[in-house]
């Protein structure tokens, strides 16, 4: 059955909440439409291996492999190998499953052969049968660094390990000053009939891309409609450390404090039926607010909130070019 709109779809993406819209999106628009530039700024190294866990996640999760209930790694997954590793070094707490690690071992291989991060990206999505196009945000080494009242951690460090525990005072994108957009990026933004910001974390998920030299740039001045989720609901993320992140940063943690930082390039801001009563406040910001479940449980809900977003960006595209 044809997907029922015909869109080139461009999204910005990280994490768990962001995979599982595009679980949906993929099936109410052709999966080949769809391009993804993800977020690399919590990419590590773990015993010598490069990790990218959410090119990972959305590539698992685009492939139908996904670990429904962790919301990351494979299905059925073992984790035999990390138990051995635990022989050889202090800390383990990385959860790397034994067929998960060959991603990681073909990924580290096939850089250290000379390939760039983007080459690697698309050879490990066609591994998989992921029809949508994947492009890291860089090929440049981005690190997201949290600054804590207890130290300065990697994003892996303070949310996996640390359990994203400690006042937030601050974060930092290292290396963004010298980075570049991988090839394709902001060509990407300014070619789509939709621009999509999933609901992702907006400081360490979506301020990654957002920081590269360009990118901002390329949302001000596309002329398509760009529509952003929300990823609080009722104050709160679904996943993930928003909240924390956004209060140590002296952010408002409200579904107002998300949309103010996309407010330069925002046309249209989703948000759960449990923030309408931000409904005005929203609207005073010239923003178009649409308010439907955005809670993902299953896939029935990730199509029903895939529809309506590109539905209402379909509508305001039509409007622009009437």
């Amino acid at each position: 059955m044809p997907a029922p709109f015909d869109l080139n779809v461009t999204a910005l993406a990280g994490g768990v909440g962001a995979a599982r819209f595009l679980r949906g999106l993929v099936r109410v628009i052709e999966p080949a439409h769809l391009c993804v530039i993800v977020n690399t700024g919590d990419d590590d190294e773990f015993f010598g291996l490069h990790v990218s866990p959410d090119l990972d996640t959305i590539t698992y999760t685009l492939a139908g492999a996904i670990d429904q209930n962790k919301g990351w790694g494979l299905t059925q997954e073992t984790f035999r190998c990390l138990e051995a590793l635990g022989r050889y070094y202090p800390e383990t707490w990385f959860g790397l499953g034994d067929a998960d690690l060959a991603t990681h071992l073909f990924r580290t291989q096939q850089l250290r052969q000379g390939k760039s991060l983007s080459e690697v990206t698309t050879a490990i999505a066609r591994a998989w049968d992921v029809r949508a196009t994947l492009l890291p945000m860089s090929n440049d080494s981005v690190r997201t660094i949290v600054h804590t009242e207890a130290g300065t951690l990697p994003f892996q460090a303070y949310f996996v390990k640390g359990r994203g525990e400690g006042q937030v005072e601050k974060v930092d994108f290292r290396g963004i000053s010298t980075a570049s957009p991988a090839p394709g990026v902001c060509e990407a933004i300014r070619n789509a009939d939709l621009l999509i910001l999933p609901p992702s974390n907006p400081i360490v998920s979506i301020g990654p891309i957002l920081a590269l030299p360009g990118v901002r740039e390329a949302l001000q001045e596309t002329l398509a409609p760009v529509v952003a989720i929300s990823p609080l609901v009722a104050g709160k993320p679904i996943k993930g450390p928003a909240d924390r992140l956004l209060s140590g940063l002296s952010i408002e943690v409200s579904v107002v404090g998300v949309a103010d930082l996309y407010q330069d390039f925002l046309d249209v801001f989703v948000i759960d039926t449990q923030d309408a009563s931000q409904y005005a406040r929203l609207q005073q910001r010239g923003l178009t607010v649409i308010t439907t479940d955005t809670i993902m449980t299953d896939i029935e809900k990730s199509v029903a909130l895939a529809r309506v977003v590109v539905e209402h960006g379909q509508k305001r595209r039509q409007t622009r070019t009437e």
